[in-house]
């Protein structure tokens, strides 16, 4: 009786701090969330959220910036993530470690850069004054937005592709080759579905992170209308606490859509490869 006890107590002694963290800074804050939003009725005032225009068109924006940010991401980290660990080359620890010096970057920092690339006093645009006469300027937009996340989405997802790489069986591709397979062929067939599971997992976080970020949104907010900036200014500027807790659970539950729906997908690849 005491063997079986003894292991049961460990078990417990080491989940309980775990446990204790998802309570206090999860479920407590997530459960006051969903009490603030529902106000009483909570079908009428999700009813209200989801038929408003506005919001809905804020949702649709921050989805559709975060699905593009997140498919171009995964398309240059492919390729260059493979070069770095298939290729030797003079320089390779220094170059890797600038891709993935964004990492210590908080979204103002990036935010702050995208000014000083595409501001109105920024790089780009006096290049393009000078060339043209006319000053380009697109920090301030979705574009602008877009780029400032397409920089700290990128480090991720390099480190994960080049980490499946160096994984995947050579032989595989040498098999492939001997069969008169072409490069693009080897890319489609072998490597992309050895690469599937962890390009898969790293997407479902980038598209995570551009839902949910907001340092770059607001150093950057003057035409950008993304959810997280509606969730702040309903906030701050409305006082409206209930609006506020209600899009930010609608923003939380796509999310975890996307996340779970990316668990499957992972779970399906893997299976498919096994």
């Amino acid at each position: 009786m005491h063997d079986i006890t003894f292991p049961l107590r460990w078990r417990i002694a080491l989940i309980a701090p775990a446990l204790a963290v998802f309570i206090a800074f999860w479920l407590l804050p997530m459960a006051v969330l969903v009490q603030v939003s529902g106000n009483g009725d909570a079908i009428a005032t999700y009813r209200a959220l989801l038929t408003n225009g506005r919001y809905m068109d804020s949702l649709v924006a921050t989805v559709v910036l975060s699905a593009t940010v997140t498919l171009a991401t995964l398309v240059l980290s492919v390729i260059s993530g493979l070069l770095l660990a298939r290729r030797e080359f003079p320089g390779k620890r220094s170059l890797v470690a600038l891709l993935t010096f964004p990492l210590a970057f908080p979204g103002v920092v990036v935010g702050f850069m995208v000014i000083m690339l595409a501001g109105r006093q920024g790089l780009i645009g006096t290049l393009t004054q000078k060339l043209t006469g006319d000053r380009l300027v697109f920090a301030y937009s979705m574009t602008g937005l877009f780029i400032g996340y397409l920089y700290f989405s990128i480090p991720r997802v390099i480190v994960t592709v080049m980490a499946s790489a160096t994984k995947l069986d050579p032989s595989l591709e040498e098999a492939a080759r001997s069969l008169g397979a072409s490069p693009w062929q080897i890319m489609r067939d072998v490597v992309l579905p050895g690469l599937a599971p962890g390009l898969v997992a790293a997407g479902a976080i980038c598209f995570a992170t551009a839902m949910g970020a907001f340092g770059t949104a607001f150093t950057l907010a003057t035409d950008i209308d993304v959810l997280p900036m509606t969730i702040y200014t309903e906030f701050t500027l409305n006082a409206n606490m209930i609006t506020a807790a209600g899009l930010s659970v609608i923003l939380g539950i796509v999310t975890w859509l996307v996340l779970a729906l990316a668990r499957s997908a992972t779970g399906s690849a893997v299976a498919a490869t096994a």
